[in-house]
């Protein structure tokens, strides 16, 4: 088994090895191509994401700056939006469903590394898939961490840090997140 299927699996893998340091690098031009954009570029915007991500929604949009580890794992959904400044890191798989809003400065991180120190100085990692539901707004400067759902029509307060699952339909803030009413 290669690294990147180790990697998509969710196991243990090795980011140094040259297939995925070549994927990263491509992912990091397109990255960059994409913010030296003119912002009345729609055309060569579009494509570009086209390139850069895995799907992309009917209306979906980036500001740039955006940043991404290899693109190919990014599902958005339509007219899906995503703000200034955001950073995903995407070893795993990042869903982001219709009609969701990111602020500027969120961070949507399905990276993950072994809780045992011995076992992560090896230099493998794994990753954990992030799953946005529809309608989501997500507050600057938000953190989604490894592993995380949340649910449909649910806010995150700005500054979030979230470590586990938020449910559909409610209003969840704080480091760590949680949920502080319904919708």
């Amino acid at each position: 088994m290669t690294e990147r299927e180790m990697m998509l699996r969710g196991e243990l893998y090795v980011a140094s090895d040259p297939d995925l340091t070549a994927a990263r690098t491509r992912a990091r031009r397109l990255c960059q191509r994409y913010n030296l954009t003119d912002p009345e570029a729609a055309e060569e915007r579009a494509d570009l994401l086209q390139q850069l991500l895995g799907r992309v929604g009917i209306g979906a949009s980036i500001e740039p700056p955006f940043y991404c580890d290899y693109g190919s794992q990014i599902d958005l959904g339509d007219q899906v939006f995503v703000n200034f400044n955001c950073v995903f890191l995407d070893p795993a798989a990042i869903r982001i469903g219709s009609r969701t809003m990111l602020a500027p400065n969120v961070q949507l991180l399905s990276a993950d590394h072994p809780r045992d120190p011995h076992e992560r100085v090896s230099g493998r990692e794994l990753a954990r898939p992030i799953v946005i539901g529809e309608r989501v707004w997500l507050g600057g400067g938000s953190i989604v961490c490894p592993g995380v759902t949340i649910g449909n029509d649910t806010t995150i307060g700005a500054g979030s840090v979230v470590v586990r699952d938020i449910p559909s339909g409610v209003v969840a803030v704080g480091n760590p997140c949680r949920v502080v009413r319904s919708l």
